[in-house]
């Protein structure tokens, strides 16, 4: 199937002499993105370097989409699939970019700028959604649910991980990840004077975390728990009234996330009991759901990165990294994929300072361009092989 696209066919040369015409445009917005990291739902550079491309490209790009200012779409083209890039953009709290969002923004722009001159030829409308919040805030999540997605037949994307992974997304997936506050109210008193009179909300806090510690042992394999305290008192003399427990949830099903989650809100709800305070729940940012990742795109993904000599060893069924993207929500309603990059080099894991700096290497940017000329031809390769699966995909959706 997936021959369609090998390395010496006229296409595959096509899209590559598409991308030779732009990768310098590419590569230097990819390196702006990372030099001025942008925190989610604050990324108006990055969307703004990233329209500018695509419009002098010849992209119909239309910002603030869906009432999220950093958002925005980039359309080409006026055929009767329409093909969803996902272009993501923002960085992690004071380490910037150290999961690669700017090698993303640059692997899938540079794929819509690959295929942009073959539209018309393919019979698609190609859209590059500028989708803002992947680390925390949901933003796809929030961009379905508003309606960019709508009438979107197949979408994609590719993310950066450390040297060694294998490029296959074939049966895996990701965790999915619901993200909470739990707020202790209580009453405030003079610690010394009258202690007695109050009621400790940091007492509530503290006996959470080590109810979620002890709950630890008992959790399956691969479920995950995380928490922080963000607010427990400012002085010692005033017995705090008020505590705020920031805290995730992870399972790589969604029936397993809520029986994880079920137990991890009674270790909750015990501290309020044995402290005396009230307590209430809300959700801090959207669910994110597992990815399910489309076989004919895989194929083609896998076909498109071996001959450039990327590793595309099939992996176990059901493997996941144990990380989370809103990707999966796309995928949930929508055909897709979600596949990873290696970036050689890159020793350090994924969200720490080592990888915020292999992420700006001439090695980095060499991958990022493979992966962008294998979803410009992942894209090509399944439009032409499967074209009426993801048009009536999109049809049943509408």
């Amino acid at each position: 199937m997936s021959k369609l696209i090998a390395h010496d066919s006229e296409l595959s040369r096509r899209l590559e002499q598409n991308y030779a015409a732009v990768q310098d445009t590419v590569e230097a917005m990819a390196r702006d993105i990372h030099a001025h990291p942008e925190l989610s739902f604050e990324e108006h550079r990055a969307a703004g370097t990233i329209a500018k491309v695509l419009r002098d490209a010849g992209f119909t790009v239309t910002e603030g989409i869906c009432d999220l200012p950093t958002a925005f779409e980039g359309t080409i083209g006026q055929g009767d699939l329409v093909v969803g890039i996902c272009v993501e953009y923002d960085c992690l709290p004071i380490v910037g970019h150290a999961c690669g969002h700017n090698l993303i923004a640059g692997s899938t722009v540079g794929a819509a700028l690959a295929l942009a001159p073959l539209v018309d030829e393919l019979g698609i409308t190609l859209k590059a959604i500028g989708t803002p919040a992947e680390e925390h805030g949901g933003g796809k999540a929030l961009l379905l649910e508003r309606g960019a997605f709508d009438g979107v037949g197949l979408s994609l994307m590719a993310h950066p991980m450390s040297e060694g992974v294998s490029c296959n997304p074939l049966g895996t997936t990701t965790q999915a990840v619901g993200r909470f506050k739990a707020m202790f109210r209580g009453q405030a008193a003079h610690a010394a004077a009258m202690p007695h009179r109050g009621i400790n909300a940091a007492d509530a806090a503290t006996l959470s975390q080590v109810a979620i510690g002890l709950l630890r042992q008992q959790l399956p394999d691969q479920h995950r728990v995380a928490s922080y305290i963000a607010e427990a008192g400012q002085v010692t003399n005033i017995i705090p009234d008020y505590s705020e427990v920031h805290f995730e949830v992870r399972a790589f099903s969604l029936e397993e996330y809520e029986q994880t989650l079920g137990k991890v809100r009674r270790c909750f709800e015990g501290a309020s009991i044995a402290t005396g305070t009230s307590l209430e729940f809300e959700a801090t940012e959207p669910l994110y759901e597992p990815v399910i990742q489309d076989p004919t795109l895989a194929a083609f993904w896998n076909d498109a990165m071996a001959v450039r000599g990327n590793d595309v060893t099939e992996l176990p069924a059901g493997t996941g990294g144990g990380g989370s993207t809103d990707m999966g929500n796309i995928s949930q309603l929508i055909p897709s994929i979600h596949p990873m990059f290696a970036v050689p080099g890159a020793t350090a894991p994924v969200h720490s300072a080592g990888f915020t700096a292999s992420a700006n290497t001439e090695m980095a940017y060499t991958a990022m361009n493979d992966a962008a000329l294998g979803l410009a031809a992942t894209v090509a390769g399944a439009v032409r092989a499967d074209r009426e699966r993801y048009i009536t995909a999109a049809y049943q959706r509408a």
